[in-house]
């Protein structure tokens, strides 16, 4: 098991969402903490306070983008990017992106799944490729 993959578990056990756990992923490639942003970031999970819509690891993956690039002139650009290949993921396996085609049934439980888990790390590894697409070092931030 990577050491990414080690700490998502270890943030999911602790009780962290999927849009958390990209943003914690995120501070802690930076050597940074905000417990405020977590906080609010909580606020995206189950597609935005478990109402099924837009899945929280993309919304999550639009935040980490903004976390390290929202100052670069192509910020849009990424996000686009990030969006489009998340919605053909989704459809192509679940028959949609939001949080209710992707858990179903298991939306009202409220909990992290292992599909959820499967999606914050491809999600994650989507925002690493594009931000290094396009020069930006996931330990500093935007150049």
């Amino acid at each position: 098991m990577s050491e990414t993959m080690f700490r998502m578990f270890e943030l999911a056990q602790q009780g962290f969402s999927c849009s958390q756990i990209l943003l914690q992923l995120g501070l802690d490639a930076q050597g940074k903490s905000n417990e405020d942003l977590l906080r609010a970031m909580a606020g995206l999970a189950g597609g935005m306070g478990f109402s099924g819509e837009t899945c929280g690891a993309l919304t999550g993956g639009a935040c980490l983008l903004g976390l390290y690039a929202a100052d670069h002139e192509r910020f849009q650009v990424m996000v686009a990017e990030l969006v489009d290949w998340f919605k053909a993921q989704g459809t192509s396996a679940y028959g949609g992106f939001t949080c209710g085609d992707i858990l179903g049934e298991e939306l009202q439980y409220q909990v992290v799944s292992v599909k959820c888990g499967e999606i914050v790390t491809a999600t994650y590894d989507k925002v690493r490729e594009i931000l290094l697409n396009y020069g930006i070092d996931l330990a500093e931030g935007s150049r």
